[in-house]
């Protein structure tokens, strides 16, 4: 058996692995946003995004940890050469941070060509982020829906443009409980977190409904969701024992590298310039659960973000 492991583990590693983004696409010149790109999936996405082209791109990480956020960068700049790895602070539990966020890149940046919400909670205890959410819904879904709100006209004025959400597989087992949404009446830390996944694919698919027409390039702006596949990082750090089988079963999980993959393959492939709403994993076109194609929960989902964030988004 110790043999056969051996011949068959280069084997199971590149199977392990899946697809990866063969695209050579540029990005000269291109903004760039990364929502928690300080560690694992978002700072490999980073690193990849930060090396494409001559005259290379602004990449925004845009974390809550800037101690941690600064490393990050200071890493990628030294590896790529790209002094344009800039850090900014966003805490996506907080709707206040949020809009300074926002605020504050509007003033300072005159463009933004790719907006990638990558970073998310998951397993926690249950908690509530600055403004009263449950806090897988608050920072997986609506800290992203209010980022993307607040910054989509210059994604628009800035065509060919890109909306990437990183959801999960987990999105299988999310069901949206309009009656219980903030898990009061009933909460667990696992299911909360696959809510939280179906809500991203939701949102990915009524936004592309909606920006159809919206747009004189609409063609050239998109949003797409993506299934980075069970990535060996940090996310499980709220739960004892899934760190504890991570670590175990490092082997059979993806390294961030592997998991950037699909990430930076909805970013850049040339094939994608007129997708929308779809859902990846694995540089692919991938299943979506019926619950993530039930257009009506995603259209209520919609107007209920917007009431819980004191917006209106037509």
């Amino acid at each position: 058996v110790p043999v056969l492991l051996f011949v068959a583990a280069p084997y199971i590693r590149r199977y392990v692995a899946g697809g990866r983004c063969k695209s050579t696409a540029r990005l000269d010149g291109k903004v760039v946003i990364i929502t928690g790109a300080n560690t694992g999936i978002g700072k490999e996405t980073a690193r990849d995004l930060a090396q494409r082209g001559k005259c290379s791109a602004r990449v925004i990480i845009a974390c809550r940890d800037i101690a941690k956020a600064e490393v990050a960068a200071s890493e990628i700049q030294a590896e790529t050469g790209n002094q344009q790895v800039i850090v900014k602070k966003l805490d996506l539990a907080d709707t206040k941070s949020i809009r300074e966020f926002a605020e504050k890149f509007l003033a300072e940046e005159k463009e933004l060509h790719i907006l990638i919400n990558n970073a998310g909670v998951m397993l926690c205890p249950y908690s509530k982020t600055a403004d009263g959410f449950e806090m897988h819904l608050g920072v997986n879904h609506l800290g992203h829906f209010l980022l993307t709100f607040l910054l989509l006209e210059r994604l628009k004025q800035c065509a060919p443009a890109r909306i990437v959400n990183v959801s999960s597989l987990a999105h299988h087992g999310g069901r949206i409980r309009f009656h219980d949404l903030q898990g009061e009446k009933s909460y667990n830390r696992g299911l909360a977190y696959c809510h939280s996944k179906l809500a991203n694919v939701l949102f990915t698919r009524e936004l592309a409904r909606r920006l159809q027409g919206k747009s004189q390039r609409q063609a050239e702006f998109t949003a797409n969701a993506l299934h980075p596949g069970s990535v060996y990082s940090e996310l499980v750090r709220h739960s004892f024992v899934m760190t504890w089988l991570w670590k175990i079963f490092s082997f059979f999980l993806k390294t961030p590298c592997e998991g950037a993959q699909t990430s930076i393959y909805c970013a850049v492939a040339e094939e994608l310039d007129s997708v929308s709403g779809q859902y990846f994993s694995d540089c692919q076109p991938a299943y979506v659960s019926p619950r993530g194609r039930d257009d009506e929960t995603a259209k209520k989902l919609w107007s209920v973000s917007c009431e819980l964030l004191g917006i209106q988004w037509d």
